[in-house]
């Protein structure tokens, strides 16, 4: 036992002495290296664990930083040819009445830098005020009366206008621009601008406010888009683009990025009437807030009925009391600003959300007309046979006498 042991040993001794001289001369007799050029990879390498270094840290990602429109660095200002100053509202705004007073710095709306015309604090003159003379404003609206006439070109027939109207019906389109509080806005330009790239006409839908003078908001409409309206009833306008309009060369309209502050302007309700003592303005006071309700006015409704109908009451009382309940203080009182202006009439008091107006000492009605009817006739007297022709080649041609006709008579 004690010999076959011995044995084994042996031959496991001679056995590892043998595998390492091939070894040593294998690695000694081996041009691999020399002769490739082989280079292991630094995982076969023997590595000393003092030498290892500590794995550099990854960077942290920067946040994303989304791009602001007020970062204007190596871009030059918007140049704008549109003949007009430029306003946040042109239907709630007069350049008849100045201010008295600003609520916040002269910070431009359109973005420091963003617009090549100098903001005042109310409006962005297209003449400069302090280089201009009235002979470049009169120059002004020549020009834009010119871009209108272009690009309205010819007149529309009425079959050319009907077919206009009936294609803007809510039936028929739901493209539509609302106009409200705030009127026609400056950005609002650019909305109808955009309808004006699918379709010839937009509808318009008028509410609220600007609504208790629609002569005004036809007016402005048409000047500041040089467009035209060819149909209207209540608050509902269809406004068309024009024969030589071309969307691809339409005006640069710089946006506004927020709306800016109204100015200060003297107040509307004075301490005493003139005319009458404190004691005297205190009783009509009273006696105007203890009066019947003329009417009362709808939140966001259409008040183009307004002023006939306070001059038909002026006609018989002295006094007038408007039910403004549920309606913003700032409503009521543009409201109570326009009728002072269009009736005319002396604001009393806007107490209990109710306007109180005067007719004052000599009243004398106002024939001249500052308002406009339910509808507007558009209709040409002397394309009527362009009418009679569409009726009797087809049959079903529209009349004068359809339920979208703009003519008086309903």
């Amino acid at each position: 036992m004690l010999c076959l042991f011995s044995r084994q040993k042996n031959q496991i001794l001679s056995l590892s002495a043998t595998r390492h001289l091939f070894s040593t001369t294998a690695a000694a007799s081996s041009n691999l290296y020399s002769k490739y050029s082989f280079v292991p990879p630094p995982s076969l390498k023997p590595q000393n664990p003092s030498s290892t270094q500590s794995p550099t840290k990854k960077q942290p990602k920067p946040r994303y930083r989304p791009p602001s429109s007020l970062d204007r660095t190596g871009e030059k200002p918007l140049q704008s040819k549109l003949p007009f100053d430029f306003r946040f509202s042109y239907t709630e705004s007069s350049t008849d009445v100045r201010p008295i007073g600003l609520r916040e710095p002269k910070y431009s709306p359109f973005g420091p830098g963003k617009l090549d015309r100098v903001w005042t604090g109310v409006c962005a003159p297209v003449v400069d005020p302090k280089m201009g003379s009235p002979e470049d404003e009169k120059t002004v609206e020549e020009k834009r009366r010119v871009a209108r006439e272009r690009i309205q070109g010819e007149p529309l027939t009425n079959a050319e206008r009907k077919a206009l109207v009936e294609r803007c019906q809510r039936h028929k389109t739901k493209r539509q621009v609302n106009l409200g509080r705030d009127g026609l806005t400056h950005n609002m330009l650019n909305d109808i601008h955009n309808n004006w790239k699918h379709s010839e006409a937009v509808r318009i839908k008028c509410m609220g406010v600007p609504t208790v003078d629609m002569k005004n908001v036809c007016t402005q409409l048409e000047d500041k888009t040089f467009g035209k309206i060819i149909h209207r009833h209540g608050g509902l306008l269809v406004l068309y683009r024009g024969r030589n309009y071309h969307p691809k060369k339409r005006p640069v309209i710089p946006l506004m990025l927020w709306k800016p502050h109204e100015p200060v302007y003297p107040r509307l309700i004075k301490t005493t009437i003139d005319g009458l003592s404190i004691e005297e303005t205190k009783e009509m006071r009273k006696r105007g807030l203890a009066f019947p309700a003329l009417t009362k006015l709808a939140k966001n409704g259409y008040y183009g009925s307004l002023v006939p109908m306070v001059r038909d009451a002026f006609l018989t009382e002295e006094l007038v009391r408007i039910d403004c309940k549920g309606l913003q203080k700032s409503d009521y009182k543009k409201i109570g600003c326009k009728l002072r202006d269009l009736v005319p009439c002396i604001l009393v008091t806007f107490d209990k959300e109710q306007i109180v107006i005067w007719r004052g000492q000599n009243y004398m009605p106002s024939e001249d007309g500052f308002f406009l009817t339910e509808r507007g006739p558009f209709d040409h007297s002397g394309n009527d046979s362009d009418d009679h022709e569409v009726e009797n080649q087809n049959g079903e041609g529209i009349t004068g006498n359809s339920d979208y006709s703009s003519g008086d008579s309903d």
